[in-house]
């Protein structure tokens, strides 16, 4: 797949060079010899992929996000992620720019809430909202759930740049809330790691295309274990052509958070 180069009206910042510097993988049919996975070969392997992402304690990561949509100025925001993967808790606090600090992100009991400082209110938010106005949601940041979210269908082992993959499809289990109901995967056959995905409406229509270019491992003391988290996420709107988000994600601390962090009055108390 060729590489998609930003608009040449105004030069990249360091974000977006960082986040262009990794090759966009392209997609060919691999050779027929590769058998097919089970339907519980597939969900195992969804299981080691959600696992991976996981943290048995809490999870603290600094995040950059860079927003460029067609004939509009190019937005980048800072962002602190928190997670407490054990029974589900996460929220995302921006710092940056002024303008947007103090807003965040607050998931409590499955329901997402969203916090405006300049007005004081919080509203409900659902799994499609565009975290930031940005092309990203809530799932790019939180812990994977895809063993428990989906079930699978196998397309084909198929190559990846010089990667072979497994092309999974991905359907929504009934009365589960997720942003995208259709999704399909291609997951590396060696590393087990998410290469590239793509989100789909119901209909079948092509709403998202991400790549996963590269993943780190971040000893957890707590999971006795590496927890894998992208280092970058290039996300591309396939209904908007030519908006794009590029997700750095930096300072990954998986120690400890305090026990009231998830709390409404925590994040309003940020922004005072």
């Amino acid at each position: 797949m060729p590489r998609r180069s930003p608009p040449t009206s105004r030069p990249p910042t360091l974000l977006l060079a960082l986040a262009l510097a990794a090759p966009i993988a392209w997609c060919a049919p691999a050779d027929a010899q590769g058998e097919a996975l089970s339907t519980e070969q597939m969900v195992d392997l969804l299981k080691v992929v959600d696992d991976r992402q996981r943290n048995s304690g809490d999870y603290k990561s600094l995040a950059y996000i860079e927003q460029r949509e067609k004939d509009k100025e190019l937005m980048v925001y800072e962002a602190v992620v928190y997670r407490r993967d054990a029974d589900d808790r996460f929220m995302i606090l921006f710092t940056r720019p002024k303008a947007e600090a103090g807003k965040g992100y607050l998931r409590i009991d499955k329901n997402l809430f969203i916090y405006d400082p300049t007005v004081g209110k919080w509203e409900r938010r659902t799994e499609r909202e565009r975290i930031g106005g940005t092309d990203s949601r809530r799932t790019d940041f939180d812990e994977s759930r895809l063993a428990e979210e989906y079930d699978p269908s196998y397309v084909g082992r198929e190559t990846l740049g010089k990667f072979t993959v497994h092309h999974l499809k991905l359907t929504a289990k009934k009365d589960v809330d997720v942003a995208y109901p259709v999704l399909e995967l291609w997951i590396d056959a060696d590393s087990q790691n998410i290469l590239k995905a793509q989100d789909r409406a119901l209909s079948g229509k092509l709403m998202r295309t991400v790549y996963y270019p590269q993943w780190v491992k971040v000893f957890s003391e707590s999971k006795g274990a590496e927890v894998y988290v992208p280092k970058e996420i290039h996300i591309y709107d396939e209904v908007e052509k030519g908006n794009q988000t590029h997700v750095v994600i930096r300072s990954v601390d998986l120690k400890s958070l305090p026990a009231n962090i998830f709390t409404k009055a925590w994040l309003e108390s940020q922004s005072r």
